[in-house]
């Protein structure tokens, strides 16, 4: 039997033994028993520590081991790394203890932390190479187990480039590594030249495979900005086969989703042209006549190549090229052909008209919830008018529905001055991304001839900023005539919509020739003009941070205009979107402003500069501010910060911004909603509605405002079968609406989130990231100037600028839609769109008892009892048998009556057993193209023995289809396509859709036969 040792007495006296036998034998014992016996051997640490630093003495490490753990129990991290350094080999990476884990952890933090320093301060760090050796040896010993992401992830953190190219090499995934490692980059990295670093290495990996995984080489290299790459990538696979064309189709769809338009037109540009043109074939697939508008400046040739999404295409000699037509290399055809179809894609123009089309043919907005608003709102309000018509531009989004508009004409008249430039920009919002027809449908309202055609300044500005709207992002084609338009005018009204409209079109483009022209308004010191400039010289410059931002800067200190110093605020915080450190300089400049208008943009910079890295630095910055500054808009400025920089991890902001929400100050609660909105928008969190829900009844009307705003934001495409609070919500909003009492700020609130529920006819979500987790730069911005409608509400039509289409849409070789079936694995209730809302029902007034007279009543009773004497005479005069015949007859009526009402009772309960009975599915069949919200992609499925297979494994956006039986006839869907709407002017009823004329008419009966 083994004795329990019970005390280290014995074996710390042996420490002070002369033989170093004894020493050895004491210290290898504690090593065993230092885990039981570590508060009574601490008493003794000292003479283990002198053994460590005798140099004679020949079991030195193992003293440090000791020694180390004995430091790690009494919490002294430092000291217990110190002496682990010390034991060198005997600390063993692969034991498996709380000792060993937290030492490797503290090991590898410091040992990350020093490389860090290294590389920011440039200089020579030195690092000890037994804290090396541990590292070193953690990293082997993953590799060898196996635990290959663990390695990278240390790789990483340590900032060590050839271990991370040898866990990745070494793994049996290499591509699964890769893509693992471009998502933790993007999460975890927090230094943006580090992350290029990264991704560099990552592209010269991928390069190396045998088959190169080309859709995230791409994104790799859109990320660094090496667009000449992407465009030999591009090219090379056109001149492949046809699975290699259709692969370069997707990677152009997925860069055309990151919204980086600055970056697509270099790629486009670099494409090499083909030495033959394509012309359009007479059949090839562009809008039907009916769309095409009343415009003589807009025809059918001058539709880009690039809108021609047939295959058809004909080959025509370019005037500098040799031989004729039939001796083109069939090669140098098809690559002509294809090329037109990339570039189609890379304008945007091929995508923008597929989601045109989806958003027209599956609109389901309710008309009867803006009916109920219009109703509602008091004439002489024209916060709450103007309101309607944003929630109404909201709500139709990209749709081209404008009935809503056109049924109510006169009131709409009633919008004077700025509410008439709010009412014609909102046609931007509903026909945005008609690019072929923007300028034919805005014709009525525009400067005639680049000049005021002498109607009102502000519907003509009004539609230079719908101009931008229609054409954000994408704005090649319209950038000159609002160049001319802005040149020619010397009113600020005018100036103004096309400032706006100009940043719009040419967003991050850095236009030196537009800056120019914006600069001059600038310097026109209009109030007006310069705040819309300054927003639109930083549209312009959209992460450009160039020595522009300082020019800006410069004037807002020069002008005493505040609504210029808030314009220039935002431009300057705009022009270092996503630059991160590089950005620190000009936001320590700002942040340290004595003017306040200032360090409310220093708030944006910091936003925009980290949008989406969840940085800590950043964070802390911004509530310090949100906590310390003086300015009140300057602390709610801070807070609604947080959205930005936290939205890619939105499960993070409601726990962040939880203690602010409750703050004293209304300005900051305000704040916290608006971040909660922006970092979860339509993810619907419990956990950010559970915050927003206290907040929407809160005691400051402008808080009340913007958490109504943000629960709208965040419950965007969630109906109550997802979240029951849904339905309560919107009962909320009909409460407001309806209160005559409500006071404008919550009313005006309420009717923005009605649109932004519903907005784009319930087919768009509100995502800052695109699938591929990069930002969508279009809709940060879009969100960042939305935000500013605290000052000025006609930004509040930034916000369609972050809106995404819930589609899926599968595209085959000649980019047509092909019919293509996909199964939705869960119910359809789950996913399917909200109930329209359902009309009063007209009930018939209830009758009030009428007055009647005493002296009345008893006459009334005395003359039934009158009558009753007489009938019961009569009765005995005609006898018994009469008598039983006519009381069994009215006895049977009135069972015949009750068994009637008996049998009609039973029918009632039988239907709705039956319906009852009518169990709904557990799955759903879906045709391209289909709504398909973000929380439905993991449940889509694609079948097995389908004809069509996705290029890659997307559930949602723009998929190409690779046909497994080319030789078949193939069955294309046919997609209804908006037509081009008449001006919001006097419309007869023959130039109304024909929904619109036909609402009012019934549908005729179905054929029968008759028999008599």
């Amino acid at each position: 039997m083994v004795t329990a040792i019970t005390s280290a007495s014995g074996l710390l006296a042996m420490l002070n033994e002369q033989h170093p036998a004894l020493k050895l034998h004491a210290l290898t014992n504690l090593d065993r028993f230092v885990d039981t016996f570590w508060p009574e051997i601490s008493t003794s640490v000292s003479t283990i520590e002198s053994l460590y630093e005798d140099e004679d003495f020949g079991e030195r490490q193992l003293a440090a081991l000791v020694a180390s753990k004995v430091f790690y129990y009494l919490g002294e991290l430092n000291d217990s790394l110190s002496y682990a350094l010390g034991a060198r080999s005997l600390f063993n990476v692969s034991e498996d203890s709380d000792y060993v884990h937290a030492l490797l952890a503290k090991a590898i933090d410091e040992y990350a932390t020093l490389r860090t320093k290294a590389t920011e301060s440039k200089e020579s760090v030195e690092i000890d190479p037994r804290l090396e050796s541990i590292v070193e040896r953690m990293l082997n010993k993953c590799i060898l187990e196996g635990k290959f992401q663990q390695a990278l992830g240390i790789s990483l953190e340590c900032q060590r480039l050839d271990r991370l190219e040898e866990a990745i090499l070494k793994s049996d995934n290499v591509a699964g590594m890769l893509l693992y490692c471009i998502n933790v980059s993007q999460t975890f990295v927090s230094r943006r030249e580090y992350r290029c670093e990264v991704f560099r290495l990552l592209v010269k990996i991928y390069q190396k495979l045998p088959s190169p995984d080309y859709l995230s080489i791409c994104q790799c290299l859109m990320f660094l900005n090496e667009h000449g790459s992407v465009s030999s990538i591009l090219e090379n696979l056109l001149k492949g086969d046809k699975d290699d064309a259709l692969l370069a189709y997707q990677i152009a769809f997925d860069l055309y989703e990151n919204e980086y338009q600055a970056f697509l037109i270099n790629v486009r540009n670099q494409l090499p042209e083909p030495k033959y043109r394509v012309l359009k074939s007479p059949n090839a697939s562009q809008p039907s006549d009916d769309v095409q508008a009343d415009n003589d400046n807009v025809t059918s040739g001058q539709t880009s190549v690039a809108m021609d999404t047939s295959g058809d295409v004909q080959m025509q000699d370019d005037p500098n090229s040799a031989g004729p037509l039939d001796e083109v290399d069939a090669k140098e055809a098809t690559y002509a052909e294809r090329l037109a179809k990339i570039k189609g894609i890379l304008s945007g123009e091929t995508p923008i008209h597929l989601l045109l089309q989806f958003l027209y043919s599956h609109n389901r907005s309710d008309l009867l919830i803006l009916k109920t608003i219009k109703q509602s709102v008091e004439m002489r309000n024209s916060v709450c008018h103007s309101a309607t018509i944003y929630a109404n531009a909201l709500m139709h989004a990209g749709t081209t529905a404008d009935t809503f508009l056109r049924e109510n004409l006169e009131w709409l008249s009633r919008a004077t001055n700025w509410a008439k430039f709010s009412a014609t920009a909102g046609l931007g919002v509903i026909h945005r991304g008609h690019l072929q027809q923007g300028r034919s449908l805005m014709a009525p309202y525009l400067p005639q001839n680049g000049a005021s055609g002498g109607g009102s300044p502000f519907s003509e500005g009004g539609a230079l900023y719908a101009l931008g709207l229609i054409h954000a992002n994408h704005g090649e084609g319209i950038k000159q005539f609002l160049r001319e338009s802005l040149r020619n005018t010397s009113v600020e009204v005018i100036q103004h919509g096309a400032c706006l409209g100009l940043g719009l079109a040419a967003l991050g483009t850095a236009d030196e020739e537009v800056y120019d022209d914006i600069k001059n308004v600038l310097y026109s010191d209009s109030a007006v003009a310069g705040e819309a400039a300054g927003i639109g010289m930083g549209l312009l410059m959209v992460g450009t941070a160039s020595e522009k931002a300082g020019e800006m800067l410069a004037y807002a200190h020069d002008t005493q205009h505040e609504k210029i110093i808030r314009g220039l605020a935002l431009g300057i915080a705009l022009t270092v979107y996503g630059r991160e450190e590089e950005a620190d300089t000009l936001i320590e400049q700002m942040t340290r402003d004595q003017d306040p208008i200032l360090r409310y943009g220093g708030m944006y910079a910091l936003a925009l500069a980290y949008r989406g890295t969840s940085n800590n630095k950043a964070i802390r910055r911004l509530l310090h501010f949100a906590v310390s500054d003086v300015s009140d808009d300057v602390r709610r400025t801070a807070v609604l910060a947080l959205g930005f920089v936290l939205y890619s991890e939105p499960e993070q902001t409601p726990r962040v911004v939880s203690l602010l929400s409750e703050s004293y100050n209304p300005h900051v609660r305000y704040g916290a909603a608006i971040a909660v909105g922006i970092s979860c928008a339509g993810t619907g969190l419990s956990e950010a509605i559970s915050l927003l829900e206290p907040l929407t009844s809160d005691v400051v009307d402008f808080v009340r405002q913007g958490a109504l705003i943000a629960m709208a934001m965040v419950l965007v495409q969630t109906n109550e079968s997802r979240e029951p609070r849904v339905g309560n919500f919107r009962r909320q909003l009909e409460k407001i609406i309806l209160d005559k009492h409500e006071d404008t700020m919550s009313k005006m609130g309420a009717i923005l989130a009605s649109g932004i529920l519903d907005a784009g006819g319930r087919n768009v979500t509100i995502k800052v990231l695109s699938r591929t987790k990069h930002d969508r730069m279009t809709a940060v911005i879009g969100m960042a100037v939305f935000t500013q409608f605290w000052y000025w509400y006609p930004l509040i039509y930034f916000l369609s600028l972050s809106f995404a289409p819930t589609s899926f849409i599968g595209l085959n070789y000649d980019l047509k839609i092909p019919k293509f079936e996909f199964l939705s694995d869960v119910r359809p209730s789950m996913f399917e769109y909200p109930r329209p809302t359902a009309p009063p029902t007209t009930s018939s007034a209830a009758k009030l008892p009428s007055a009647v007279l005493s002296t009345s009543a008893r006459a009334k009773s005395r003359a039934k009892k009158e009558a009753d004497n007489k009938i019961a005479v009569e009765k005995v005069s005609m006898g018994d048998g009469n008598t039983n015949l006519s009381a069994n007859g009215s006895t049977g009526a009135s069972k015949g009556l009750n068994s009637g009402d008996k049998d009609g009772e039973s029918m009632q309960v039988d239907n709705t057993s039956e319906k009852k009975a009518e169990a709904e599915t557990s799955s759903e069949v879906l045709t391209n193209p289909a709504r398909v919200v973000p929380a439905q992609e993991k449940y889509i499925k694609f079948f097995e023995d389908s004809r069509y297979v996705p290029v890659k494994p997307a559930r949602s956006g723009f998929v190409l289809l690779r046909d497994l039986q080319p030789s078949e006839p193939e069955v294309l869907i046919s997609s209804d396509t908006p037509a081009s709407s008449v001006s919001v002017g006097s419309v007869s009823n023959s130039q109304l859709p024909a929904t619109a004329v036909e609402d009012g008419e019934p549908q005729p009966p179905q054929p029968f036969e008759f028999h008599a």
